[in-house]
């Protein structure tokens, strides 16, 4: 049975963005250019706009465009990239895939965002990179992580699969000499298509050529492969999907906002509920509202129980999954992991949910169980 208050809407978004999709379907199937073409082509320079870059390359997934970002900055097996333990699996699946070596990092306490100065003491002759994840709809810290690899070699790779639209200090994922950022286009992403899609995000000319040749084969020109590359690209139908949702992005971000802000304003008075921490500097596209909670497991049940579309991301840190155990101890992102709730989020969600959404939180609450 679906949850009476979703914690996303898709439905919603779709019913906005069906005609302009119906319309583009209609063309994309007349002319039977299913992979690449116009659509592409127009949605990579109209998400390079919004994203403020000087190129945008689409690929087939999120996951794709962090693996070809890394493999175009010259990662090959045997290097080491450090990664957040606090994040989705496949920021460091993009990395073993190459045949790399992903080295764990805590996260932040507060924004649970990647702890900085824990990623430099992480730096090892083998590193050749390091991947901060812009999590649930905020940038990390690459102001301050540039500054401390000033003089290195070492490369940035943003995970910006769940900012869209977001800033800090004025910047945007993938933009400046030499950045690189890789974004997922997931159904649930503040910009989602219908299906799976990514694109890769840099200024810099010869690393998108390198992405588009990585993800086509490794060559641009029809049997022609310059280099060994694999199949990943953003086809047609998605990319009307793209187009048609890209216009209204703006609007459904500040709709996130405002929601945000009104969580935060109906969870002031809960002592035992720990709100969002927002870095200074940072515009946040609320891809996520996250906050920590006692018993957390427990106050998950009490809303499903009631309806409520509550998730956790993500219930286990990277270094405590089967595919990437390490002895090693990260108390930050283990502690996060523990505590987590997301709860509903998305620009077509109303105030009075989120009101019965934080009535039920609160009676789910240990200290408030059989007293609300």
């Amino acid at each position: 049975m679906s949850p009476r208050i979703p914690l996303v809407d898709l439905a919603a978004a779709h019913a906005e963005v069906a005609h302009a999709v119906q319309a583009g379907f209609a063309e994309v199937l007349a002319t039977t250019g299913f992979v690449g073409g116009p659509q592409v082509a127009a949605f990579e320079r109209e998400y390079a706009a919004f994203a403020g870059v000087a190129h945008c390359v689409g690929v087939a997934n999120g996951t794709d465009a962090v693996e070809l970002s890394l493999r175009a900055v010259g990662v090959v097996p045997g290097d080491e990239v450090i990664v957040p333990a606090n994040t989705f699996a496949a920021t460091a699946g993009a990395v073993a895939r190459i045949g790399a070596k992903p080295v764990f990092v805590d996260c932040d306490p507060a924004s649970c965002l990647l702890d900085v100065p824990a990623a430099l003491a992480a730096i090892r002759p083998a590193t050749k990179a390091i991947v901060p994840v812009h999590l649930y709809g905020q940038l990390a810290p690459v102001d301050e992580l540039r500054a401390g690899l000033a003089g290195s070699d070492i490369r940035i790779v943003e995970d910006a699969a769940q900012c869209q639209g977001a800033t800090r200090l004025g910047r945007t994922p993938g933009s400046g000499p030499g950045a690189i950022a890789a974004t997922s286009f997931y159904p649930g992403k503040n910009l989602g298509a219908y299906g799976d899609g990514g694109a890769v995000l840099t200024d810099d000319e010869e690393l998108a050529g390198t992405v588009r040749k990585l993800g086509s084969h490794g060559g641009l020109v029809k049997y022609a492969h310059d280099i060994a590359g694999v199949n990943s690209r953003l086809d047609a139908l998605q990319a009307v999907v793209l187009r048609a949702k890209l216009r209204r992005l703006p609007e459904w971000n500040a709709a996130r906002q405002a929601a945000a802000a009104y969580y935060d304003k109906l969870l002031a008075d809960l002592d035992d509920v720990t709100l969002p921490t927002v870095l200074p500097g940072n515009e946040h596209v609320w891809h996520l509202y996250t906050v920590q909670v006692p018993d957390r497991d427990a106050v998950l049940a009490a809303l499903e129980a009631e309806g409520i579309g509550a998730g956790i991301h993500y219930p286990v840190p990277l270094h405590r999954t089967g595919a990437f155990a390490t002895e090693a101890s990260y108390p930050h992102a283990e502690h996060v992991a523990a505590h987590t709730l997301s709860l509903p989020l998305h620009p077509h969600l109303m105030r009075e949910q989120q009101e019965s959404v934080v009535a039920a939180l609160a009676r789910a609450l240990p200290a408030h169980r059989g007293r609300l």
